[in-house]
């Protein structure tokens, strides 16, 4: 006897209907890509020199960093473009002549931080290659810019003043007090009138310090420092690097004002 055909099962009322749990909504990770392209500017060793050299606040023509980094001019070339485009730095032309700088103190603080971590981990320290470069590191050491600020044992030596003395406090984050204020203008050391507002410049952030692994002070308040102190020839460069000297003017002043021995 041949089977009969099953009845059609009802459908089950919308209530206690299975459903499929929904994918989630696929999106894009532009932070994480955005992240990974400015590593991979920042991981090339040419570029990186570029960058580390730059970190003395100055413009470099093509052909200077070039030289620095050893590597031919075209190539040079090639590798700046790159990091132009990329934000890193930013162009100026006079002439027939090329110049580049850090595009902002934000990308100044973000090299420095690379920078300081990197050689915390062990990734990036390497022995001297000759007497010269030792000299050299010592230097940097003693004194020297970050950028556009005081840093090595000076530059924490400072830090650690201006907060003994109470000019900046770091109760909830560091602040430049209305007792610093007081003595900053009593120094004709003057801020930008957009510091700490939206837009504008932080007032002073810590940056951790590469060789004493403690922080010095950055922000505008240690660009006025050290503006003021090269103005007033308290300081002076060694040469064509980032390495600062104390003068015998600057030693008295660091002495009189904030009670800081020259390192």
């Amino acid at each position: 006897m041949p089977s009969q055909p099953r009845p059609a099962r009802p459908p089950l009322p919308s209530a206690t209907r299975p459903t499929r749990p929904a994918r989630p909504a696929r999106h894009s990770d532009q932070g994480g890509t955005a992240l990974a392209a400015l590593a991979a500017l920042i991981a090339d060793p040419t570029r990186a020199a570029f960058c580390s050299a730059l970190l003395d606040g100055r413009a470099w023509t093509a052909g200077e960093l070039a030289r620095h980094a050893r590597v031919a001019p075209s190539t040079a070339s090639e590798h700046l473009s790159r990091l132009i485009a990329g934000g890193l730095l930013a162009e100026e032309r006079q002439g027939r002549h090329r110049y580049v700088r850090l595009a902002s103190p934000a990308v100044a603080t973000l090299l420095e931080d690379l920078t300081s971590f990197a050689e915390a981990g062990g990734t990036g320290a390497s022995a001297p290659r000759s007497l010269a470069e030792a000299g050299r590191l010592s230097a940097e050491a003693r004194a020297r810019t970050c950028y556009d600020h005081l840093a090595g044992r000076l530059g924490v030596a400072v830090a650690d003043a201006l907060l003994a003395r109470g000019l900046v406090a770091d109760e909830s984050g560091l602040a430049v007090t209305e007792r610093g204020r007081d003595w900053l203008a009593a120094q004709a050391i003057e801020l930008p009138p957009r510091a700490g507002r939206r837009g504008g410049r932080p007032v002073v952030r810590g940056c951790l310090d590469w060789t004493e692994r403690r922080s010095h002070l950055g922000g505008a308040l240690g660009a006025a420092l050290c503006r003021t102190a090269l103005d007033r020839a308290w300081v002076e460069p060694i040469g064509s690097g980032r390495a600062l000297r104390v003068t015998p003017d600057g030693g008295r002043a660091l002495r009189e004002l904030l009670g800081v021995e020259a390192p």
